[in-house]
């Protein structure tokens, strides 16, 4: 959701989200926001900067936050035993995407494998793996304007977890193979690793099972 959605929907304003002494966020237009802009939003403020334009996050469920803390546990362990340079993150983890001033977004889970990328602010530069986990309202920001986003800077492998749906669709970038959709009873295998890390959604979702089947 843009900032000029959520203003038209009420459910918030320019003047909720941009408080004084940030002035400028209210004579500024979509697509004309920086890093600066982005860095000077008050602290209750979620919110993305994709191209200039500013995104309203909302804030996860207990859902995506469980999935999101298994799927990284999973990463983390892999990369561990195997005593790998990458390093496995999770939101909320600033990532300068284009290495630019114009688009900071925070992915659900990524890992990253070029350390020279990492500093104490964030992340300069395309993650190797990114997953965003979605919702019925964040799927089209997902699938396509992130997916974009993704491709074009250099991420080579995009899951997108659909917790509604129980699917993972995997995009393999640096192969440009089509994407496969996998099930949350199947192994998910990472491609950025030859397969040989595997995550298991079936366990994954055993730990959520009780809170998607109870309600």
């Amino acid at each position: 959701m843009t900032i000029d959605e959520a203003k038209r929907t009420k459910e918030t304003s320019k003047n909720d989200l941009f408080k004084e002494p940030a002035v400028s966020y209210r004579v500024k237009r979509d697509g004309e926001y920086t890093v600066e802009d982005y860095r000077a939003l008050p602290e209750e403020c979620r919110a993305e900067l994709i191209d200039g334009s500013f995104f309203i996050m909302e804030a996860p469920t207990t859902i995506h936050q469980i999935l999101s803390a298994s799927i990284w546990r999973a990463l983390d362990a892999y990369i561990r035993k195997n005593q790998g340079k990458c390093i496995a993150m999770t939101a909320a983890v600033d990532v300068q995407l284009d290495k630019d001033d114009k688009t900071m977004i925070q992915p659900d889970v990524f890992v990253l494998c070029d350390r020279k990328r990492i500093h104490r602010w964030g992340i300069w530069g395309a993650p190797d793996l990114v997953i965003e986990i979605t919702s019925p309202s964040g799927r089209r920001h997902d699938s396509v304007r992130k997916y974009n986003k993704y491709k074009n800077a250099g991420v080579r492998e995009y899951w997108i977890v659909d917790q509604e749906k129980g699917k993972v669709i995997v995009h393999d970038f640096a192969q440009g193979e089509a994407p496969e959709i996998y099930g949350f009873d199947e192994k998910v295998p990472v491609r950025i690793f030859d397969g040989r890390c595997q995550v298991d959604f079936a366990e994954i979702y055993e730990e959520v099972r009780f809170l998607c089947e109870g309600e």
